[in-house]
C-alpha cells in the first residue's frame, strides 16, 4: 500500500525523493546531486515486461564537454532546465513496465542507472576502458554492483514510506489515486554550432 489517495500518484515526485535519500546514503553514488537530475516518465507502447524499463541521458559530453565532433561538424546538446536549475542528466523510467515488476528489480533497475552517472558528476557517463565503456567488460558485473548497492541501500533501513510505492504495480497505483501522472520530457536535440569563421 502506498497509503491514502489524495489525487493521481506523481510518480517523478515520488522517485525523486526515493533517489535523493539513496544517493545520500550509498557510498559509491554520493557524488550525485539529484537537485541536478530531471527524474521523467515515458509511456510505453505495449504492455509486456521485457524491454527498456529506464535510460539515463546525459546532458554533455565525454568529459563534460559542451561540444562534441561528428562528421566535421561540432555539435552542442540541447539545455534543459527545471526550477530555474540547469539539469545535467535526465532519468526515466518506462511505465507501465518498469512498476509491474518485482520490487527487487526496481531497485535493482534504479540503482543501475545511477550507477552510470559520472563520478565527476559533470554531466557525462561513467567510463570504463575498451569497447564497452559504459557496462566494463562485463555487464554482468555492473549488474551485480547494482544488486549489491540496492542490498546495502535497503540494509541501512531507510524509511519505508520512501520507496512503498514500488511494492505496488502501476494498475494498483492507478486504482489507488486515480491516475498516474509525473515529469515527462522530450529528447534533448543535438544543436549544430556554427562555424567560428561564419560568425
Amino acid at each position: 500500500m502506498s497509503g491514502p489517495a489524495h489525487g493521481p500518484f506523481d510518480f517523478s515526485q515520488a522517485m525523486q525523493r526515493l533517489c535523493v535519500d539513496l544517493t545520500d546514503r550509498v557510498e559509491e553514488l554520493l557524488h550525485v546531486d539529484m537537485s541536478r537530475v530531471a527524474v521523467s516518465f515515458a509511456q510505453t507502447r505495449r504492455r509486456v515486461l521485457h524491454g527498456l524499463q529506464a535510460k539515463l541521458t546525459p546532458m554533455r559530453f565525454e568529459g563534460g564537454a559542451l561540444t562534441t565532433m561528428r562528421d566535421g561538424r561540432t555539435w552542442t546538446c540541447q539545455r534543459l532546465y527545471h526550477d530555474q536549475r540547469e539539469m545535467l542528466y535526465i532519468l526515466t523510467f518506462y511505465l507501465p513496465r518498469f512498476l509491474d515488476h518485482s520490487f527487487r528489480e526496481k531497485m535493482i533497475t534504479i540503482t543501475h542507472e545511477l550507477l552510470h552517472i559520472s563520478p565527476n558528476f559533470d554531466g557525462d557517463l561513467r567510463r570504463f576502458g575498451g569497447r564497452c565503456y559504459m557496462h566494463s567488460a562485463s555487464q554482468k558485473d555492473f549488474d551485480r554492483t547494482a544488486e549489491r548497492l540496492a542490498r546495502d541501500y535497503l540494509a541501512q533501513r531507510p524509511d519505508r514510506e520512501l520507496y512503498r510505492f514500488l511494492e505496488s504495480s502501476f494498475n494498483e497505483l492507478v486504482e489507488r489515486h486515480g491516475g498516474v501522472v509525473g515529469l515527462q520530457v522530450p529528447v534533448p536535440k543535438l544543436i549544430p554550432v556554427s562555424d567560428a569563421r561564419s560568425a
